[in-house]
């Protein structure tokens, strides 16, 4: 099912968000997949989509870091969650100060750096982030089933299952870890 297209779960999905909620995506959701305002992008998101959303909304929140992102340009709820972002502020200085994010492994070859969430066992943030050549900084935070920074058993996990392996949790699997 495309992104763009009604998910068919019924009118009103946006406004049995609390108005508390709604007021947090002002103007974040505006234009993803082309669509016209906030309650619009979120009405037309799959479920997948706007499930992993509300958990990364979730864990961000918990930790501080929701105002931090800007406009949302992409979700995805299987194959992993995480979503792609601009960052309103100093987001790498913001984590780079945080005792509880590490760069230690966190930089992938095709991006210019990141941060991953320590002492976390399960639903561990990974932040990512590209410095094109011309343009803004573009951001990328998933949530990884195994803390790669956890404990030596989720370490060995992570590795052997999201690192080396092809294994991507989608948002049922991680929804159970994202309150813990």
């Amino acid at each position: 099912m495309s992104a763009t297209v009604s998910t068919g779960a019924g009118p009103g999905l946006w406004l049995e968000l609390p108005q508390s909620t709604r007021s947090l995506f002002a103007g974040r959701l505006t234009g993803l997949y082309g669509a016209d305002g906030d309650a619009n992008a979120f009405e037309q998101l799959a479920e997948d989509k706007r499930e992993a959303l509300m958990l990364l909304q979730r864990r961000l929140l918990r930790l501080d870091l929701w105002t931090f992102g800007g406009k949302i340009v992409n979700v995805y709820g299987t194959g992993g969650v995480g979503m792609y972002f601009s960052a309103n502020g100093d987001l790498e200085s913001e984590l780079g100060r945080r005792r509880i994010f590490t760069r230690k492994f966190a930089r992938h070859r095709d991006n210019s750096g990141g941060f991953l969430e320590k002492h976390r066992r399960r639903a561990s943030l990974h932040f990512l982030f590209i410095d094109p050549p011309s343009g803004e900084r573009e951001w990328h935070v998933h949530l990884e089933l195994y803390g790669p920074m956890g404990s030596l058993m989720s370490i060995a996990k992570h590795l052997w299952y999201e690192h080396w392996g092809t294994f991507r949790p989608d948002w049922r699997m991680i929804k159970e870890f994202v309150s813990e």
